[in-house]
């Protein structure tokens, strides 16, 4: 005979018997259904800290786009009270009647001044690029002439540019040069 055990006969009991603590009573001495409570409690728990935090979420989401809608439409309040006195100063000026040439030339100047704290508040700075070198970035250039000054180089400008932040708010009209040209 052989020692391959017949398939007619049984195993053990004990060969086919979970190991211990894997069986159907885990928790031990407990009633059945207190460990599916528990853990039941436990997911209701988390479901309501995971809707409270989505909610919150939801919340400051929300505000945020409230906040930058309100940034946007407001954007200018501040250089537009800056530019009322301008304003006031020009009104001033117009609304006077005989004026001589000398006061209107210094109510110019000092309205002038006023708008220009206005823009240094502002972060508004002025672009005038004459004897720089070209920068189609920041200028643009009307016309080319011959020059006697280096290619490229800004030699008029006829209206001076403006930069926000280092961004350009308008580019200043220039006249380049073209360079000298050899004669042979």
């Amino acid at each position: 005979m052989s020692n391959i055990p017949d398939q007619n006969s049984q195993a053990s009991s004990s060969e086919f018997d979970p190991p211990e603590g894997l069986g159907p009573n885990v928790v031990g001495d407990a009633e059945p259904g207190a460990q599916l409570r528990k853990v039941e409690a436990e997911a209701a728990e988390l479901k309501d800290a995971w809707l409270r935090a989505k909610a919150e979420t939801e919340n400051v989401r929300k505000q945020a786009e409230v906040n930058v809608a309100k940034a946007h439409k407001y954007a200018v309040e501040r250089f537009a009270e800056d530019l009322l006195p301008v304003k006031d100063a020009l009104e001033q000026t117009l609304a006077g009647g005989e004026v001589s040439l000398d006061t209107l030339r210094s109510g110019a100047a000092l309205t002038l001044k006023a708008l220009q704290a206005s823009f240094d508040r502002a972060q508004v700075l002025e672009v005038n690029p004459a004897g720089e070198k070209y920068d189609p970035h920041r200028h643009q250039a009307m016309q080319m002439v011959e020059s006697d000054l280096p290619a490229n180089t800004v030699v008029d400008v006829f209206q001076k540019g403006y930069l926000i932040n280092d961004r350009v708010l308008r580019p200043a009209l220039v006249t380049v040069a073209k360079g000298k040209t050899e004669s042979t």
